[in-house]
């Protein structure tokens, strides 16, 4: 049998869904999802996000998003408070509690990361992120998508 070609997407979605079912199995002990990690670590920067800014992060339709921030505000490692800057706008922060978690978490991810991270060269894997950062730019552009505010140019009012 003739072996098939690999394709790019092929690989781009088998490492994505191999690390991202790592980083679950990490998160499942604290009974967190990918998603919600995804929305603590950006909240972590201490600055307060919109709910779009949270859902591009996530990778998060809005209503699904929205429905996890108020799991964790229920829990208390989240709140909201309206932004100064625009009052028809939301701002999420972290709660001192949810501050704590994200470290709990970041350390948990950060140990299991460096259990696989060392099979990547240092200069492979710094060689690696900006070949996927610029493939993403590449094809947001010619999507004409524009990049969630987080990932715009910094300085810009969020």
């Amino acid at each position: 049998m003739a072996r098939r070609s690999v394709e790019l997407l092929d690989l781009l979605t088998r490492a994505e869904r191999l690390a991202a079912r790592r980083v679950q199995s990490v998160l499942a002990e604290f009974d967190c999802s990918v998603e919600a990690w995804r929305v603590l670590d950006l909240l972590a920067d201490g600055e307060g996000h919109h709910m779009t800014a949270l859902a591009d992060h996530a990778f998060l339709p809005a209503p699904t998003l929205t429905k996890l921030v108020d799991q964790l505000v229920d829990q208390n490692f989240v709140f909201r408070r309206i932004d100064p800057a625009d009052r028809r706008r939301v701002l999420a922060h972290l709660t001192p509690r949810g501050l704590e978690r994200r470290r709990l978490l970041a350390e948990a991810v950060r140990a299991d990361r460096g259990a696989w991270e060392p099979l990547l060269a240092a200069e492979d894997g710094r060689r690696l992120a900006v070949l996927l950062d610029r493939l993403a730019s590449a094809l947001r552009e010619e999507d004409g998508v524009t990049p969630p505010r987080a990932e715009r140019s910094a300085g810009r009012a969020r």
